[in-house]
This record gives C-alpha cells, structure tokens and sequence, in this order.
C-alpha cells in the first residue's frame, strides 16, 4: 500500500491563526498512518514558514512539488497539500495560488472560489444572482465612509438597527460589532475597518442560526443542519471558542420543509461560488420561516468537535472518513486538471 505525503499547512498570517492550529492538530491526527505521511509547516504571523523550528519553501524541483530546507537545501516530496488556515492568506484564494504555481494537488475549493467566498460583499452579490435570500446591506470602504459617510448613516438608517458591521474578507466573528443606536456606527466602523479595507454594514437578522455542511464524495452530501444556541447576545468570538458557551443541536427542530430548504440552499450556494471538496453554510431561519443565507466557509473549522466534522458526522461521514477523502478528492482534481488542453 502506497503512502500518501501530505504537508499539513497550519497557522498563517490572519487573527485567526491560534483556531488554525487546532484545527490542523485535529487533522493530523485523524489521518491513517499507514496511509498518509504528514508533514506539519507552520506559518508564523509574520508569514515565516518553518518545519520543526527551521525555515523551509513550497517549490517545484525536476517537476516534482518539494519542500525545501532553507538551512541545508534538502528537499522532501509532497503528494498534496492540506491547507488548514482560517482567514486572509490562507482561505482567500492566497495559498491556492501558490500551490497551483508550483503544481501540487491541494484540499479544498480553488483559487477564485476560495476568494469570492471569503469576500462576504461579492458573495453576497453571487448569492443574490442565484435567487439565495440574504440580509440586506451597505458595503463602505475607506474612501467611501471619509467622502460620504452621510448618504451611507441615511442608508444605514433606512434598514433599521441593529446591524452588524463586519470585516468584508474576515473570519471567528473578528472585528464585528453589534450596533443598536447611530450613535455607536462610528465607533464600530472604525474597528471593522481596522482589519480590512472593506466592510459590511449588515441589517442584523432575528432568528435561528443554523449550519449545514457539503461534501463533494463525487456526488454532494449535504448534511442535515445543525442549530447553534447560546447565551450570549450574538455569537461573538468569545461564544464560539470558549468552552461550554455555544452547543450545536443536529440534526435541528425544524419542520420537514424548512430543513429541505435549508438544504437546497447550501448545495445552490456552494455550487454557486464553484466550491470543491468541502465547505459549511451559516444561516438563518427566522420566525416566519424564512431561509436566510449568511455566509460560506471554504475552510471550516476542523477540530473534532467543530460544526464542519459534527454535521458530516451526523452525514454519515465520520472524522477519519472525511479527512481521507478531502485528501482523495484534492488528488482526483488534480488529475482531471491534468487531462484538460490547456
């Protein structure tokens, strides 16, 4: 039985760096030994890539993918990346990149979807184009709230508060902010615009939040939604990653017809950004019934008790399984691009 190479990227540049370490730990460990090698890389915040404490580089040697030792120059071969990164230059379209450059297979969605789904702004403008039901918006970049800050208040106004403002490119509830009253748009604008060039001014929606997983095992499986509740006023980053503060319920209670749609939407909103091997769903549903789509997360969080494996779980698709086939999926791709006249 052939062993698979896989270098496990963890960490990375963006705030969300500590969440990708565990969730590469969890990775790692739910990978079959006897199937998979794995090589862990870690990429400090200032974007220094090391393995066990040395500088090393991603990069194509004789038309192989290796990665190189900066110290000495050895070089090891690598079959396919995992790239277990949370937020800007890892889920964005960044590390994709870099590895279609150098020609290695990697797990997950592909450079333009990991970009449009990081983008909350863009997805939202593809997800409309689909006929997804979202929460209604205003998108202020720098320029725009210095040079016209009035028309955006009166149309902040015309939504109705609260709203979220929110980081456009952004994950883990970083740099979002609940406002209730004008007076307190400022102050939020500000530290949303301090993580990102663009952000979105959001109509806060009331209702449940509900998460559903999709798989791609050459057809989608799509799991059944998990609903999340929690004590707190909204679900900050402090309720999604201190213990014992937020519990996801799945399969949710939710009549028949609103989970199907529930459904349909993640599997139209991940065939929509042009997703590839995994991705969760976050939405809404609200006291009338309605569906309302939030957001996509092409890289989810993936320690064993995160919602991404605990709705594939509840799938029929346990831990061990869906690391496994993430990795067969990346390599499957690989050779059909391969096949392509390019």
């Amino acid at each position: 039985m052939s062993v698979t190479t896989v270098l496990m990227l963890m960490g990375g540049r963006s705030s969300e760096h500590d969440v990708s370490l565990v969730s590469a730990r969890g990775v790692t460990a739910a990978l079959d030994p006897s199937a998979f090698e794995v090589i862990s890389v870690l990429i400090g915040t200032d974007g220094t890539w090391t393995r066990d404490g040395a500088e090393v580089m991603l990069a194509t040697s004789g038309g192989r993918p290796v990665l190189v030792s900066l110290d000495d120059g050895a070089a090891a071969a690598v079959d396919v990346v995992f790239p277990v990164l949370h937020g800007p230059f890892g889920e964005d379209g960044a590390v994709q990149g870099l590895c279609e450059m150098v020609g290695v297979p990697y797990v997950g969605a592909g450079v333009a979807a990991s970009a449009i789904a990081m983008d909350k702004a863009t997805f939202k403008t593809i997800a409309i184009q689909r006929g997804l039901p979202v929460a209604d918006a205003v998108i202020v970049t720098h320029a725009s709230w210095n040079d016209a800050a009035p028309t955006t208040r009166a149309a902040v106004a015309a939504m109705g508060f609260p709203v979220f403002v929110k980081p456009a490119r952004l994950g883990s509830s970083v740099g979002i902010s609940r406002v209730t009253a004008p007076a307190d748009l400022d102050e939020a604008v500000s530290l949303a615009l301090a993580y990102d060039d663009k952000i979105l001014i959001e109509k806060g929606i009331t209702g449940r939040e509900v998460e559903v997983g999709v798989l791609d095992r050459g057809t989608l499986v799509v799991s059944p939604p998990g609903e999340i509740s929690y004590a707190a006023e909204w679900y900050d980053y402090a309720t999604k990653y201190e213990a014992g503060r937020a519990e996801l319920h799945i399969p949710a209670d939710l009549p028949a017809d609103i989970t199907a749609r529930l459904q349909e939407a993640a599997r139209t909103a991940y065939e929509a950004v042009g997703c590839h091997g995994m991705a969760r769903v976050d939405c809404f549903v609200t006291a009338t019934g309605d569906v309302v789509v939030s957001e996509i997360n092409t890289i989810p969080g993936f320690t064993p008790t995160s919602a991404y494996p605990s709705l594939m779980a509840a799938a029929g698709v346990d831990y061990p399984q869906l690391v496994a086939r993430l990795v067969e999926a990346a390599l499957e791709r690989a050779a059909h691009e391969r096949s392509l006249r390019r």
